[in-house]
Parts: C-alpha cells; sequence; structure tokens
C-alpha cells in the first residue's frame, strides 16, 4: 500500500520530467507534416486531417469493439507469456542444469521470426483468436523468461549470507532481500514482453483474422484509405505509450530505485 501511495505522489514529478519527451514528439509531429507537404495526402495525410479522422472513428462502437478484441487477444497472449516465462525463468535460475537447457530453446524462439509463426499457427489452429494468441504468447514469452533467468542468477552470495548470518527468516528473506533484486530485472523485461506483445498482435491479425485492429488495417489498406490507416496507427502507439510510459514506468522507476 505504501509503495501505491509513494507512486502516486511522485507521479506530477514524472510528468514535470517528461517535458522533453513531448517536445520530441512534436517534432515528429513537424517533421510529418514537412513529409505531407513534399508527398501529398496520397501517401502521407497532414497530422490534422488523420487526427480529424481519428476523432470520428473513434465515436463509432464498432471502432471501440475492434480495439477491444485486440486488447483481450493481447491481454490473453501477454498474460500466458508473463505466468509461464515468470514462473519457468525462475525456476530455470535456481537451478544451473535447467539454466543451461534452456538456452538453446530461447534461442530458437528469439531467432525465428514471428511471421514464420503466424503463418505455423494459422495451419495448426486456423483462422482466429488461437493463432493470434499463440503467436503473441511464443513472441512475448522468451522475453520474460530471460528477465526471470537473469534475475535469479545474478543475486549475489554476499546479500544471501548476510541474511543467514543474521537468521533472518525465510519470509524476510523472500519480501527484503530476494524479491527487489529479483523484481527489478523482471518488471523491465514485462515491460518489453508488453510492447513485443501489442506489435505482435497487430501483425497477426492483419494476417489471420477478420476482426481486430489489424484486420481493420488491412481493409485500410485494400482500400487506399491512408489517412484511417494512419488513425489506426496512432491508436495503436497511442495506447502503447499510455500503458507503458503513464502506468508502468512509474512503477519501474521506482522498483529500481535501489541501483541508484
Amino acid at each position: 500500500m505504501n509503495f501505491i501511495l509513494k507512486i502516486l505522489k511522485d507521479f506530477p514529478a514524472y510528468l514535470w520530467s517528461g517535458w522533453g519527451s513531448i517536445a520530441s514528439i512534436l517534432l515528429f509531429i513537424a517533421c510529418w507534416d514537412v513529409g505531407n507537404q513534399v508527398y501529398g495526402n496520397l501517401v502521407l495525410p497532414s497530422p490534422l486531417e488523420t487526427f480529424k479522422t481519428l476523432s470520428l472513428m473513434l465515436q463509432d462502437d464498432m471502432v471501440w469493439e475492434e480495439i477491444n478484441v485486440t486488447l483481450y487477444r493481447a491481454g490473453m497472449g501477454f498474460g500466458i507469456s508473463l505466468v509461464l516465462g515468470t514462473a519457468l525463468g525462475l525456476l530455470a535460475g535456481f537451478f544451473a542444469t535447467a539454466s543451461m537447457m534452456s538456452r538453446p530453446i530461447v534461442t530458437i524462439l528469439v531467432g525465428m521470426p514471428p511471421i514464420a509463426w503466424i503463418v505455423l499457427a494459422m495451419i495448426w489452429f486456423g483462422m482466429g483468436n488461437e493463432t493470434v494468441i499463440f503467436t503473441v504468447v511464443v513472441a512475448s514469452f522468451p522475453i520474460v523468461f530471460v528477465g526471470a533467468l537473469q534475475g535469479t542468477r545474478t543475486l549475489e552470495d554476499d546479500l544471501k549470507q548476510m541474511a543467514d548470518s543474521f537468521k533472518l527468516p525465510w519470509h524476510m528473506k523472500l519480501i527484503d532481500v530476494y524479491f527487489p533484486h529479483i523484481f527489478s530485472y523482471i518488471f523491465p523485461a514485462w515491460v518489453s514482453g508488453l510492447g513485443m506483445a501489442w506489435k505482435i498482435v497487430v501483425m497477426a491479425e492483419l494476417l489471420a483474422t477478420s476482426n481486430g485492429i489489424g484486420a481493420s488495417l488491412a481493409i485500410s489498406r485494400s482500400q487506399l484509405d491512408t489517412p484511417t490507416a494512419l488513425a489506426l496507427v496512432v491508436i495503436m502507439i497511442g495506447s502503447l505509450m499510455f500503458i507503458e510510459y503513464i502506468i508502468l514506468e512509474p512503477i519501474k522507476r521506482e522498483v529500481e530505485l535501489w541501483r541508484h
């Protein structure tokens, strides 16, 4: 509870520290407008036209249904990869043999392109939710797994010996010694895995489903409706930035204070 209250207390200062990021976004929008003047509306609609299209889209209940479908698929896939990746990564970190055996499996999962997994999932599961969720799990799992593995493997022996010398109860060892260190590795891995899940879910929907943001993007492409396509891209980027920078980043900063 105190941890949450501290995050809320520091949140205004965190927002104030984000002026540099806001300036970079405004600079990007300015470059976008220059690109519109160079290439025209068909290739690159102006920011004003795109945001007008976005405003009209957000007034349509069907658009919100598509967003909810995508959020469900991304959430399910990421949730499964978070639970499995964290549990198996912690388990592998405590046993050197399991850590060595897991390395080639992680290499295969990381090295195989997501598009290949999508094609295989379409063959195995058909065109539907299962294909998208499976692809998200396969793409996000190794990121979470490696974070949990590194957090466990890098736990310093000095900390363990200190806890043993003071004869700390097991629950104090877990909460005050092990958890802060391991969580400081796991949480950034969760953030990275979430970003990967959000990118992969749209790619999988574009190829393997008839609904969701990815499917809407495919329809916009086929109709050469560039403003709608860019508006959908803005929705994807805006959602991810809100989750990462407004919700997760303040938590991450508090978790990693011990590093400083």
